[in-house]
């Protein structure tokens, strides 16, 4: 395929380096002479040196013929720009990177519609729900997250004789905002159905709304009902993310954040989080506030030494479960024999979420299921006169190794039902096997397509 990657920094430069190992035609603009020189010297990439925000440099960099225009500067002004003008030139698909939250606040304003860009991408907020997908779902196999954090998949291991076990699906009336997806069993995986029973050992796929998915989990396995402590170490943007996507009945958060004014503002935007000014990095104020009582001590600051090092203290002091944002890839070694149960790279986040992108046609992104599924969750766009919008859900002509779990329309996601309607602009997520994946995708295709 063929790449712009707008900006050369560490989330920029990395990118193209993982481009490069995929074999992809890659183009690298920055404007920063030295980072253009050394990205250069270092990759196998046609590199441009220039303002991102510029339709002369943007011309000159191809972004007309791009698959795909990344747009990952140190602005979020000049990203959103520069994505919209790359996505209006004709790239077939543009993302770009923002660090604050309002530009993702669809109560505001929505910034992706309106310049035309596929998707928004922020780093600190994908990292926060990778952090979160270990503390939430200990027991699942997979999970992941799509439609910006509304909805969630998650792969179970059923291994207890909980009151779903045994049972019809049909009979369970499982909310509105959840779909079973998939059952693994012997080997073999398949779509869910309204007769399929669960049994112990079974692989169950939930997918669903944040909200209700966990009261489906605790109809096959146990241990739902337990509410875990959690101590988050830093407000950053990360940080809040975390406890904004931890905050509920499973969980007791609590905030360290050494800044007066973060707090301030923490704890006016967060419902149930019990926000703290203190120092996590120093080893009195852990014990000040019990963090050797923790379910789970998160070290989310800005700088690696500081996650470490309060992680160590936090080990030290009894938190039974340990995790830590850490970017350097040669700390990777050294975090584990320091006590630390797991560590999330923002590096390896980001990687995983642009290997995503890397799609064609209607397909926005595609994502495995579990390490060695045969089904994938696919996000559609549906185009104007493709032949998902001809009928009603029930009336189309789907595989039957495709479900339909979810629509986002102008920002609103839900589960839809049999009389739903699919429209031009919709964003469809489904569960798809590999061996109909070729006939769904053309089910979603435009007349030109």
């Amino acid at each position: 395929m063929r790449i712009v990657v707008l900006g050369a920094g560490t989330v920029g430069g990395s990118i193209a380096s993982l481009l490069c190992l995929h074999r992809h035609s890659v183009t690298v603009v920055d404007s920063n002479t030295d980072r253009v020189r050394q990205v250069n010297d270092t990759l196998d990439v046609r590199c441009i040196t220039g303002s991102a925000s510029q339709s002369s440099i943007l011309f000159q960099a191809g972004v007309g013929s791009a698959d795909l225009c990344l747009a990952v500067t140190g602005s979020d002004e000049v990203n959103i720009v520069a994505a919209s003008m790359s996505k209006e030139m004709g790239a077939k698909r543009a993302v770009a990177r923002v660090y604050a939250p309002v530009f993702r606040d669809l109560s505001t304003f929505d910034y992706q519609r309106h310049f035309g860009i596929d998707r928004l991408l922020s780093l600190e907020h994908l990292t926060a729900l990778e952090l979160a997908r270990g503390i939430r779902h200990p027991g699942s196999i997979a999970v992941e997250n799509l439609s910006r954090g509304e909805l969630e998949v998650h792969e179970v291991l059923v291994s207890e004789q909980e009151k779903g076990v045994g049972k019809p699906l049909r009979s369970l009336s499982l909310p509105r905002g959840v779909r079973m997806g998939s059952i693994s069993r012997d080997g073999r995986t398949w779509i869910a159905g309204a007769e399929d029973k669960i049994e112990v050992g079974d692989r169950v796929t939930i997918i669903g709304e944040r909200s209700q998915v966990d009261e489906v989990k605790g109809l096959f396995c146990g241990g739902n009902n337990a509410k875990l402590g959690v101590v988050i170490a830093g407000g950053g943007e990360t940080g809040y993310h975390l406890a904004h996507a931890l905050e509920g009945q499973r969980f007791g958060v609590v905030l360290m954040e050494r800044d007066r004014d973060r707090c301030d503002f923490l704890a006016s935007h967060l419902k149930s989080t019990v926000v703290v000014n203190q120092d996590a990095t120093r080893r009195a104020n852990l014990e000040e506030e019990r963090v050797g009582s923790a379910d789970v001590f998160v070290a989310c600051f800005g700088d690696d030494e500081n996650n470490i090092m309060a992680s160590v203290e936090a080990r030290d002091i009894g938190a039974q479960t340990i995790m830590a944002l850490v970017s350097r890839p040669d700390y990777a070694h050294v975090v584990g024999k320091l006590g630390i149960d797991r560590v999330v790279s923002p590096r390896e986040v980001v990687a995983k979420q642009v290997l995503g992108y890397l799609t064609t046609g209607p397909v926005v992104t595609r994502t495995h299921l579990g390490d060695d599924g045969e089904l994938n969750v696919l996000e559609l766009d549906v185009p104007e006169g493709s032949p998902a919008t001809e009928h009603v859900l029930a009336g189309l002509e789907l595989p039957a190794q495709c479900l339909i779990a979810a629509v986002i329309r102008e920002g609103f996601a839900k589960v839809p039902g049999g009389d739903d309607h699919l429209m031009p602009g919709d964003t469809v997520v489904a569960l798809v096997a590999d061996s109909v994946m070729d006939e769904t995708v053309a089910m979603f295709s435009g007349p030109n397509s």
